[in-house]
């Protein structure tokens, strides 16, 4: 068996549990927004941290932020960071970026978007679907401007 076939056939990934860590609704603008006609601005922030508790053990918390708007009122802001446990071994450094970047997030996306809608609803506004996420391209051009960060920075002290 080749070197590379062992490797692969060491690997785990596991996921332990999954978590809310922080929940926060806020309607600071009701009962007034109920009566203004429906037609919602409606702003989604995302980030990720990763927070390594052992040689094979990680949690990744993915942070989201709704902002709903009705024209210059807030209509609801929402903010839920959904959390993990990973146990992962046997990768290569070059792929545990992209795992605990990407992919570990993406785990978690749907507990994310689930909690948003539940509470979203539960303020008497109308049912919110966060639409899939893309954290293979939201990793790679986090990637890309660190690496224009650190160029910049490079060539500044030059």
């Amino acid at each position: 068996m080749t070197d590379a076939k062992q490797d692969e056939q060491n690997r785990e990934f596991a996921l332990q549990r999954i978590y809310t860590k922080d929940i926060s609704f806020e309607t600071p603008n009701t009962p007034a927004v109920f009566q203004q006609e429906w037609k919602p601005e409606t702003g989604v922030n995302l980030n990720t941290e990763v927070n390594k508790l052992s040689d094979t053990a990680y949690e990744v918390t993915l942070s989201v932020t709704v902002t709903t708007k009705v024209g210059d009122n807030t209509a609801y802001l929402v903010e839920v960071k959904q959390a993990g446990i990973f146990s992962i071994a046997g990768f290569p450094d070059q792929e545990m970026g992209p795992l605990l970047g990407a992919y570990c997030p993406n785990q978690l996306f749907p507990f994310v978007r689930e909690a948003i809608s539940d509470i979203v609803m539960k303020g008497s506004f109308p049912q919110l679907v966060l639409q899939p996420v893309n954290f293979d391209m939201l990793y790679a051009q986090h990637q890309q401007e660190l690496a224009k960060k650190a160029q910049a920075e490079s060539e500044a002290q030059h």
